[in-house]
């Protein structure tokens, strides 16, 4: 291998200093960012520059031309192996390109040869700030001459070119090829968007309950500037939003299904349940920003929880239903992102509610129990509370939404053994109705005003409910009764129910002042609208308690006056 004299050396670093100013395609000066700039600086590097200079947007001249360069530019810093090659070679696939006889610019490399035989030797820009003396580590650069024995190559550290001219090193040499230290560190891919096709779409978008984010192209071209807010709206909703991709050249049938026709550019939809219960597709045609998009898609989460003022909610349950209601507490003017998202992903094996509240010093939150928020409370099908969860905090959306998905899995499990447990008690063989259990927060809907007559089946113990319950069951189903219960603006109509005495002994006591304490069970004929009651205490059958039920509606039983309105704490 032939040495090349100092001189020679001199000669060519001289004249490269000197050709450093030529004009490059750098993608980092491009998208105006540092060489050592992270993958989210590059993203939002391109999408501020992608927005200013997109041909649907921008009709100045040459703005075509600069949209190209930034995806360009995006195309080779967004994977990490173009942008490693970049680094190393000043070219995004590896091979620095030479021209003979001249300075060539290989974007953002200036590269030199020797003649002829293309001998040549390249630095990269902003490298020569680096070079000389100091007591810091210096860098070095590879050389490579070619001859008629073919390429060869050496490299050494540029202390010891530069050392008579910049002063003594002293410092450690270092040999590299043409990339720093700080910049050959390995920098993590973006992100890529999930291919859906028709299979994707079936199994896991429609009519799941979660929200999707999609984008239509025909090809990766010009999608680069979408892709970037896509990713960028998903991380900020992660655990809320799904995100994919379709693409109607290789899915053009798919896409005819869909309604999704191509166009030049390419286009963003929400499979959102805002518009139906079982899902579709809805198109976004605002400005690509992630702040707006983030927006649309926020506003399209499901809503399948019903907003109700707590201070006039009537809840009703064991009426019949095998759904457990689930109701959100808090201090938000509107339902909670991450109680929306819930409501979608169980809105088939749930019935949900949320109510904004004050603090737990509100009467309807004493009410029910909860004393710190947000708190989540639950009905089992058979009317039985729960306090499922207070004090919730959240970390993001994800984690939340996994800890209450845990929560409701847990209650949801314990309904299905309730109703289990209620499927093998005996029923009458006229029917099985369900009797519902009263509690504070279901009272005015069954036994309110609205309500002329309710039969009240009160116990104290297990055994006394269960035969309650099977004699009401009965009774409620016989055709007269029956008859009667649905002409309610006739003002016979009858609600039965259930009433754990022991648990709210108030109740009695508004009626009696001895509240019936004697008693293991009785039932009490209560008119809400007269604040009258009358009581059965009797021989228990289905025959003793028909016959006063009508008794009450013919009118034939004396009312007495309640001590005081009836109510539950």
């Amino acid at each position: 291998m032939k040495i090349p004299s100092t001189l020679s050396i001199i000669f060519f670093a001289s004249l490269l200093i000197l050709t450093l100013q030529a004009k490059t395609l750098d993608p980092y000066k491009v998208l105006g960012v540092e060489r050592n700039a992270s993958q989210r600086e590059i993203q939002k590097a391109f999408h501020k520059l992608s927005l200013q200079y997109h041909p649907d947007k921008n009709k100045n001249k040459g703005a075509q031309e600069k949209f190209a360069e930034i995806n360009n530019a995006y195309d080779i810093l967004s994977d990490e192996e173009k942008r490693k090659n970049y680094d190393l070679y000043g070219d995004e696939k590896g091979n620095p390109g030479f021209e003979a006889g001249n300075a060539g610019d290989q974007g953002g490399y200036t590269y030199f040869t020797s003649g002829p035989g293309q001998n040549g030797f390249n630095f990269r820009p902003n490298e020569w700030q680096n070079m000389g003396g100091g007591h810091g580590s210096s860098k070095s650069f590879s050389f490579s001459f070619g001859g008629s024995g073919g390429h060869s190559s050496f490299g050494f550290g540029l202390d010891d070119i530069f050392s008579n001219f910049f002063g003594g090193g002293g410092g450690q040499s270092e040999s590299f090829s043409g990339s720093t230290r700080s910049e050959s560190k390995s920098r993590s891919a973006p992100k890529s968007i999930r291919a859906v096709n028709v299979q994707t779409y079936k199994k896991e978008i429609t009519d799941k309950g979660m929200t999707w984010l999609l984008l239509s192209c025909t090809s990766s071209k010009g999608a680069q500037s979408y892709e970037s807010v896509i990713q960028e709206v998903a991380n900020s909703l992660e655990g809320a939003l799904k995100v994919g991709s379709i693409n109607c050249e290789t899915e053009s049938s798919f896409c005819k299904d869909l309604g999704v026709y191509p166009r030049r550019t390419p286009r963003v939809f929400v499979y959102s349940y805002r518009v139906s219960d079982s899902g579709s597709l809805v198109e976004y045609n605002g400005d690509l920003a992630v702040k707006s998009l983030k927006t649309f898609c926020q506003e399209h989460l499901p809503r399948f929880s019903k907003r109700v003022d707590l201070n006039h909610f009537e809840f009703s349950s064991g009426t019949g239903e095998t759904l457990p209601k689930v109701l959100l507490l808090s201090t938000k003017k509107d339902t909670p992102v991450i109680w929306r998202v819930l409501s979608g992903l169980y809105r088939k094996r749930f019935v949900f509610y949320d109510a904004e509240v004050r603090d737990v010093s509100d009467p309807a939150v004493r009410k029910l129990g909860v004393d710190a928020l947000p708190a989540v409370v639950g009905w089992l099908s058979n009317g039985e509370k729960h306090t499922l969860k207070t004090r919730i905090s959240v970390k993001d959306i994800k984690s939340a939404v996994e800890d209450l998905s845990a929560l409701l899995d847990g209650f949801e499990k314990r309904n299905k053994k309730v109703a289990s447990s209620q499927a093998k008690k005996p029923h009458s063989e006229t029917g099985d109705k369900q009797i519902p259990l009263l509690t504070p927060f279901n009272f005015d809907a069954l036994c309110g005003d609205t309500t002329p007559v309710c039969i009240i089946g009160a116990f104290r113990s297990s055994k006394a409910r269960g035969k309650l319950e099977t004699i009401l069951s009965s009774v409620s189903q016989k055709s007269l009764l029956r008859r009667r219960s649905l002409a309610s603006s006739s003002g016979d109509a009858i609600g039965f129910a259930l009433l754990d005495a022991s648990k709210h002994p108030s109740f009695l006591n508004s009626l009696d002042k001895s509240g019936f304490k004697s008693l293991d069970k009785l039932v009490v004929a209560y008119k809400p609208r007269k604040g009258k009651f009358t009581a059965f205490v009797g021989e228990f059958s289905t025959e003793e308690v028909e016959w006063f039920i009508g008794s009450v509606l013919n009118g034939d039983v004396k009312f007495a006056k309640t001590r005081q309105k009836p109510t539950l704490k």
